[in-house]
């Protein structure tokens, strides 16, 4: 049951209590304690009298500022207890709360106080626990005290400068409030080294992810500007196309060239007096005097050099016919399943650098166009024909220009192969010859007419070239092999009508040569060289395998042949006529081997009848890339447009005369001796090319290659020629009177019948003008 309170005896406690109150020593305690123990603290006094080092110093700085830090948790927890007490009750004297017996200190540092006992109503057991906690306080920060003064004697701050300095400074340290656990500061350490270790980490992973982010950024704005400029390139095409597109009434044509080549065409047969159409090109348009082939000045090198660009020994088609060392085999022109594998064609022809540069190409036989040449094929390709009618390539380089927009070429090549063929048959010479020259001259004029009906003839660019000359040949003028070189010791023979020489085994070499020195000293009509020491450096014919290590090279007009070909002392004695009757592949430089040039068009804005100097035949590619606006591949050439005139053309120079023939060239054959003889044997070596995939051979009557003389020759008398006595002379000049008729009258015929033919007769046309070159 409850106990009677007693007011009275109350009273005088509660007085109490309030006096208590109010004086300083139960108002704040544990300030009165501390202040009580400075003030006695003798030891420390003592300390501070004598001298100490740094370290002593900044341990009594931090126990002075850990004395001031447990100062203010006392006289906070103090007052916050007392409020606690007064809000309890709401009576004058505190009365205990119940609750507290439950709750935990956190200003119990030691084990042994971490349970309070219930505070006591009166206040004489209040101040004996303040005192015992005071007690317990000052023994253990004496304790801290002692440790960390004995750890800065000995050179080290000991546990609180790892704590400062560490960054080990935790909840419940020795400096605040904590729990002096054992293992605490070795488990705070490992806690912010794991810290310090994965923020390290988050920060390489930052900079490893913005590295490789800025990489995918800088590889992005990369390609976004080659895009861009790609697609302005591709906008721009067309619009500088349109910009130079013109109208000729009924389409519009983008930049246009075509490119004829004639071949076998020689300088000076411009001077003949058979090609009007030709001397009016030069009167209209830009051309030199000459054009110089590439040597050797044979039909396959220099048309890859016109379409490249390069020199033989770089595009690597050194001769009609050559062994390659690196392939084991050989090239010969003639046989299609060969020669038309890309791997012997090196260099970019013209048509793949236009098809490359989003050109349409229409490619007609040109020589080389059916190797797949960098496997890129032209939009159209005309193989090649032997048989193809000069009307039929007039009609299909018209019938290019006539396609729609979309599917017209703007690059046309067209290779003729007549003036080269008969050449070859008949000599450049003869009167047969003079009928191909004038109807190839026919052939071009029916071109230029058809520009001209479709007001092309000042839109579209042409340029006419051909790849090298021709010389007349004689039984005279020929060199048997097997005289000057023991063939018993040569494994591979190139070329013709010069010859290349590969031994069978190479250290013979010099040996061979000497020996062909020797037995070629008294004949000065023919050159023996070495390709790695003294092949002339004007040639540019030493930089390639393919060029056969020893070369015989005759002059202008002479042959070598073989033993299986042509026992050349029967053939003296007996007067054969040597077949062929016409041969090039000599000196690229010698005035019978020169090719033409003659250009007129848009591109090439000169003054008619301009003459520029001669050139050699590796600055056309360049010409004809920039004439379409194309850049072109590397190349040996240096000339661009526009070209540079160095005056007009005047009258013809004096033109090179032939190597006189010794026999007599009447237009009959020689007389043939009593005894009957034997048939010559077959050349085996074919001739220069007229062009590559002839499928079936020529009949026995067009070879140019049968030993038979060709039909009634008439060639002009060449200087040199003797007659036994006037008789003779005078036989010929009444021969050379009916030849000159029956052409004339033939010609007629031709010409009429071709009018009859044709159902339009044409006015007969004006005689031909005066040669102007």
């Amino acid at each position: 049951m409850p106990l009677p309170i007693n007011t009275s005896a109350a009273k005088p406690a509660l007085t109490r209590r309030e006096s208590s109150l109010l004086s300083p020593s139960d108002y704040d305690a544990d300030a009165a304690s501390i202040r009580s123990d400075q003030d006695t603290d003798s030891d420390d006094d003592e300390r501070q009298l004598r001298a100490r080092n740094s370290r002593e110093l900044r341990a009594h700085d931090r126990l002075v500022l850990m004395e001031e830090e447990e100062l203010d948790q006392l006289v906070t927890e103090t007052r916050r207890a007392q409020d606690r007490g007064r809000r309890g009750s709401g009576l004058p004297v505190p009365i205990p709360n119940p609750l507290n017996l439950f709750v935990r200190r956190n200003s119990d540092l030691s084990p042994s106080t971490s349970r309070r006992p219930s505070p006591q109503p009166s206040a004489s057991s209040t101040e004996d626990l303040a005192l015992e906690k005071r007690s317990h306080r000052k023994a253990r920060r004496k304790a801290k005290r002692d440790r960390l003064l004995a750890d800065a004697q000995h050179g080290e701050d000991g546990e609180l400068m790892y704590e400062m300095e560490e960054g080990g400074m935790k909840e419940g340290s020795s400096t605040g409030d904590s729990s002096d656990r054992d293992d605490s500061d070795e488990v705070d350490r490992q806690g912010l080294l794991g810290l310090a270790e994965a923020k390290t980490k988050r920060k390489r992973m930052c900079c490893r992810w913005l590295l490789i982010y800025a990489i995918i950024a800088v590889a992005f704005v990369i390609l976004v500007l080659l895009a861009w400029k790609i697609s302005i390139e591709r906008r721009k095409r067309p619009f500088q196309d349109a910009a130079r597109m013109v109208s000729n009434g009924t389409a519009l044509f983008a930049p246009t060239t075509i490119i004829i080549s004639l071949d076998g065409f020689r300088a000076d047969f411009l001077d003949r007096g058979l090609t009007p159409r030709l001397n009016a090109l030069v009167k209209e348009g830009v051309s030199p005097q000459y054009m110089l082939p590439s040597f050797p000045s044979v039909t396959f090198p220099n048309h890859f050099t016109l379409a490249t660009g390069l020199y033989p020994e770089a595009h690597g088609i050194v001769g009609n016919t050559f062994w390659d060392p690196a392939l084991k085999e050989e090239f010969y022109y003639t046989n299609a399943s060969t020669s038309l594998d890309p791997k012997w064609w090196n260099g970019e022809p013209f048509w793949v650098t236009a098809q490359n540069s989003g050109l349409k190409t229409a490619i007609h036989m040109w020589p080389g166009s059916e190797a797949h040449v960098m496997h890129i094929e032209p939009t159209y390709l005309d193989r090649y024909k032997g048989n193809e009618k000069l009307a039929n390539k007039v009609s299909r380089v018209l019938q290019f220009l006539d396609m729609p927009d979309h599917e017209r070429p703007q690059v046309i090549a067209a290779y003729v192969p007549d003036v080269d063929s008969d050449g070859h048959r008949y000599g450049p010479n003869s009167t047969e010859i003079r009928t191909t020259i004038s109807k190839t001259d026919d052939m071009l004029d029916q071109l230029f007419k058809g520009l001209e009906a479709r007001h092309l003839a000042d839109i579209v660019n042409v340029i006419v070239v051909s790849d090298h000359g021709m010389a007349t040949t004689d039984v005279a003028r020929l060199i048997q092999l097997e005289d000057i070189v023991d063939v018993s010791k040569i494994e591979h023979t190139d070329g013709w009508p010069l010859m290349g020489l590969r031994p069978k085994d190479p250290s013979q070499l010099q040996d061979i040569y000497n020996d062909i020195i020797d037995k070629t000293k008294s004949n000065p009509n023919v050159e023996v060289y070495l390709r790695d020491v003294n092949m002339p450096e004007r040639y540019h014919f030493s930089r390639n395998q393919r060029i056969a290590p020893l070369w015989i090279v005759p002059k202008t007009g002479w042959a070598l042949v073989k033993m299986g070909e042509m026992n050349l002392k029967e053939a003296q004695a007996k007067g054969t006529v040597y077949n062929p009757r016409g041969l090039h592949g000599y000196d690229h430089e010698h005035p019978l081997m020169r090719a033409i040039f003659i250009a007129r068009g848009p591109a090439f804005p000169h003054q008619p009848n301009s003459r520029v100097s001669a050139f050699q035949n590796i600055e056309v590619y360049n010409i004809l890339c920039d004439s379409v606006g194309i850049s072109p591949a590397a190349n040996n050439g240096t000339l661009r447009l526009p070209l540079k005139p160095v005056g007009l053309h005047q009258a013809p120079v004096d033109n090179p005369a032939d190597p006189p023939d010794v026999h007599s060239l009447s237009s009959s054959p020689p007389p043939l001796p009593t005894t009957a003889l034997a048939p010559e044997p077959t050349r085996s070596l074919v001739v220069d090319p007229v062009a590559t995939g002839i499928d079936t051979p020529l009949a026995p009557s067009e070879s140019p290659m049968s030993s038979s003389p060709p039909a009634q020759p008439t060639e002009a008398p060449q200087d040199g020629d003797t007659d036994e006595d006037g008789a003779k002379k005078g036989i010929k000049k009444v021969g050379e009177a009916i030849s000159g008729f029956w052409d004339w009258f033939t010609g007629k015929v031709d010409k009429w019948w071709g009018k009859v033919k044709g159902g339009t007769p044409e006015p007969e046309p004006e005689p031909a003008p005066e040669p102007t070159r």
